[in-house]
């Protein structure tokens, strides 16, 4: 019988994980359990993904604030420390913040405006034309902010983030000074000493401060790059994905675990016969048109999966043959001259008009992004996801 059904995303429920959990078994056993309670078969080329949460909770990757504290005192000197280009996150970065005030004596804070770097608002960019400003180049004080905007709460959160983050830094005991600049080197007006807190674009702004006389100069993925007083750690991203989990305790995006993805794909091989591809995912990379968030604020959307999730999709676009290629066809006759021109295709298809408008983005990216969006951030209980016929095409049967 001809197949009916394309893509599948699925939530797999799964126990609670905790620190020392066995997640190549849980996987296996989870996935496998779901497949007999719902009727269907794994296949070949079905993608399993774990949330990286899950992962870093198994490996025990937390830290203290304190151990935060320490790190940046020990690296920027516990004098004034400028913080630039946060994102406005309570999750993400406010209890960052606060073990970064806890390492210092004086915070110099500078927010980008009107928004952050994935796309949360302080203002509109109506509020500054009305206002006169422009954001390339003007530097504004919390003074003259107020004066401008008075109070801005965030559309979802309902928070005045400069007024929340600026409370933070009291309340760990130093002294805070809040500007708003988009120019990196505005920060040097201020201290030497800096800690830039972007994700997507840090290796430009370390660039930028160090090129105009920087003393020094720490990314988050600087911070707790290796353990402080026993904590965890990431080597490659340090502070960047993690996530609160207490009011004095983080959890870091996960440590190397290509090895875990590898040996979910050997045992599911072992059990099914099937050749499954395996990754951990984090922030999907989309952006929400209400709110105008970008959702990706962790440094990668996948931080490891298998080797047959290299690369990008090579597909046709069936609009563009239908409506070009075999305009003058219909029905059986249009289906079979699509289904031939997929058999044939060759395997890279850049530059091809045929695929004009298929999406340029790494697999790993548009699959996690999938898997986020399937697995949400809240109480739905699948930070696994079983994601099937992803790799197949209209004429797979």
């Amino acid at each position: 019988m001809e197949r009916r059904v394309g893509t599948i995303s699925r939530g797999i429920r799964c126990p609670i994980i905790r620190e020392g959990d066995n997640l190549i078994d849980i996987t296996v056993d989870s996935v496998l359990a779901a497949a007999e309670s719902e009727g269907f078969s794994l296949r070949d080329r079905d993608v399993i993904a774990l949330t990286e949460s899950i992962v870093a909770r198994a490996q025990g990757n937390y830290a203290s604030v304190q151990d935060i504290a320490d790190d940046v005192k020990a690296k920027l000197g516990g004098e004034t420390v400028g913080v630039i280009f946060p994102i406005l996150s309570r999750n993400r970065f406010a209890i960052n913040l606060k073990g970064i005030a806890m390492g210092a004596k004086k915070i110099v804070l500078m927010l980008s405006y009107p928004s952050d770097e994935v796309g949360n608002a302080l203002l509109t960019y109506d509020q500054l034309d009305e206002a006169g400003i422009n954001p390339y180049s003007d530097v504004l004080s919390l003074e003259k902010y107020r004066e401008l905007f008075g109070e801005n709460k965030h559309e979802f959160t309902g928070v005045d983030y400069v007024d929340y983050y600026g409370s933070i830094i009291k309340d760990a005991g130093a002294e805070v000074e809040i500007v708003f600049a988009n120019q990196a080197k505005t920060i040097l007006d201020y201290t030497d000493c800096i800690i830039n807190c972007d994700i997507h674009t840090r290796a430009r702004t370390k660039r930028i401060l160090l090129e105009n006389g920087a003393k020094v100069v720490c990314g988050l993925d600087d911070i707790l790059n290796a353990p402080v007083n026993g904590s965890g750690f990431n080597e490659k991203y340090g502070l960047l994905g993690s996530n609160k989990s207490t009011e004095d305790k983080i959890k870091l995006f996960p440590q190397e675990c290509k090895d875990l993805v590898v040996a979910i794909q050997e045992k599911i091989l072992e059990k099914t016969g099937k050749h499954v591809e395996v990754m951990v995912y984090g922030d999907g990379a989309f952006k929400d048109p209400q709110g105008k968030i970008w959702e990706l604020a962790d440094p990668v959307v996948s931080p490891a999966f298998t080797d047959g999730l290299q690369g990008t999709p090579n597909e046709l676009k069936l609009k563009y043959l239908a409506d070009n290629d075999f305009a003058n066809l219909s029905g059986a006759e249009l289906k079979e001259a699509i289904s031939n021109s997929i058999k044939s295709k060759q395997d890279n298809l850049v530059g091809n008009m045929a695929s004009q408008g298929t999406t340029p983005r790494q697999l790993t990216d548009l699959i996690g992004s999938l898997c986020d969006l399937t697995s949400g951030s809240g109480d739905k209980g699948t930070p696994i996801i079983l994601i099937q016929g992803y790799f197949d095409n209209f004429t797979t049967d």
